[in-house]
């Protein structure tokens, strides 16, 4: 305990960024530490797990340390480790997964394993305090596209998923093909703000009538399929153009869906998280389109979209008060399912 509340430490390590967060009575973030890789990375043109991995390891401490420095917090006050142990790339979850074990087992301290998936969603009780389900949720992420039906603290069902690409990983192909550069959300975003969103014509893919899956890949073939044919032709391609119109047949169609979706299950809210949630015109779209249709959209600040301890803290509080505990057998598991 500390000043009489509760205190939750979150680590975060599925992919490039190395987080600690650390949370007061799961709502109140008192540090949020993010230590980002995409520098390393940008060269590539994408994260190379390996390397991805042993970043994690020589900055983990470093970001423990730094987290309870900034929230005033020792670990003897600490009541709760909670931890990203899927999905994600496996060596980078390992790291986080055996620090947060090791944190425990030597302390004493319960120990929670959290759905990095979860935590997204958690972002939102840390930006809006009196947020409670049931509600629609958006998760938008480089690896992620969902639409889910949220009951209760942690109890999800998916109403619609990716049926191939994600969107941010539609976008990071697109990026990297037209010179822009890793991470390609952001750059695509950035790019479109200066384009005309009507000047090229991509196809909408909705997929079947009621379905609320998506499906990426068609689209990103159409715009490599466009930048071919331009190059072949030797005419110059208008970047933001380009970007604005693969950014609108991206973000319309996720837009519509979550809005459907809300409409359809009675849910007056949505509730958006995941890195892609930070996309402006994503956030615009659903701003329009909830008010029309009479639904209020909740989107947390651009550091909660991000992958990030405070999150996993939020997610892992609300296990705890379940009930739901890891022991010295959690391991990482890439692969898990919402």
């Amino acid at each position: 305990m500390h000043n009489n509340k509760h205190i939750t430490l979150g680590i975060e390590s599925s992919c490039d960024e190395t987080a600690v967060g650390i949370v007061a009575d799961g709502r109140e973030i008192l540090a949020n530490v993010i230590s980002s890789q995409i520098d390393i990375h940008t060269k590539f043109g994408g994260v190379v797990p390996e390397i991805a991995s042993r970043r994690h390891l020589e900055s983990i401490n470093d970001v423990i340390e730094q987290a309870l420095d900034e929230a005033e917090v020792t670990m003897d006050e600490v009541d709760l480790i909670g931890v990203t142990y899927g999905p994600g790339l496996v060596g980078a979850l390992l790291v986080g997964v055996a620090t947060a074990k090791a944190m425990a087992w030597a302390r004493g301290i319960p120990l929670v394993g959290v759905n990095h998936m979860h935590g997204h969603i958690a972002s939102n009780y840390l930006e809006y305090k009196e947020l409670e389900p049931p509600f629609i949720g958006l998760v938008v992420s480089g690896g992620h596209t969902n639409i889910i039906k949220v009951d209760d603290y942690n109890e999800c069902k998916i109403l619609g998923a990716t049926r191939d690409d994600a969107a941010g990983e539609a976008m990071d192909k697109v990026a990297r093909v037209v010179g822009l550069g890793y991470p390609g959300g952001p750059k695509i975003d950035k790019a479109a703000r200066e384009g005309n969103r009507d000047a090229i014509k991509f196809k909408r893919v909705y997929l079947n009538d009621g379905s609320y899956d998506f499906s990426f890949s068609g689209l990103k073939t159409q715009v490599l399929n466009y930048i071919n044919s331009e190059r072949q032709a030797e005419r110059e391609i208008n970047i933001p153009d380009l970007a604005a119109s693969f950014q609108e047949s991206i973000m319309e169609v996720i837009a519509d869906k979550a809005i459907s979706a809300a409409t359809s299950y009675g849910n007056n809210k949505i509730v958006v998280a995941g890195g892609v949630a930070a996309n402006s015109r994503l956030r615009e779209l659903l701003e329009s389109k909830g008010e029309a249709a009479g639904i209020e959209i909740l989107k947390p600040a651009q550091i909660l979209c991000t992958d990030n301890g405070a999150m996993i803290a939020c997610s892992a509080y609300y296990q705890m008060k379940k009930g739901e505990f890891a022991d010295m057998s959690l391991d990482a598991c890439p692969g898990l399912e919402f």
